[in-house]
């Protein structure tokens, strides 16, 4: 590719990424919408249409990292970190 086009490149880059952030705004903001919509029905589940639409609370557990480092100290917690490659795409202007 030339200069020429993969500025193009990046620039409709740019666009799409845009419009997909301000499409994911959107969506978010409908999300909220229905999730008003029930709590204002005091419900968790409700049927519209063929759908089913859940706003329900979840429980799940997460390993305390701050709290493992601060009773069993740094070198216990280093002892059992593990190093990760990837590789990462920028581009900035």
């Amino acid at each position: 590719m030339t200069q020429i086009t993969l500025t193009h490149r990046i620039e409709e880059l740019n666009d799409l990424e845009a419009m997909i952030e301000e499409l994911k705004n959107e969506a978010e903001a409908i999300k909220d919408q229905i999730k008003d919509e029930m709590t204002a029905r005091d419900v968790e589940e409700m049927i519209v249409g063929d759908y089913i639409v859940r706003w329900i609370d979840v429980l799940s557990s997460r390993f305390d990292t701050k709290r493992f480092k601060e009773e069993m100290g740094e070198t216990l917690y280093r002892s059992y970190q593990k190093e990760v490659s990837s590789k990462r795409f920028t581009i900035t202007h």
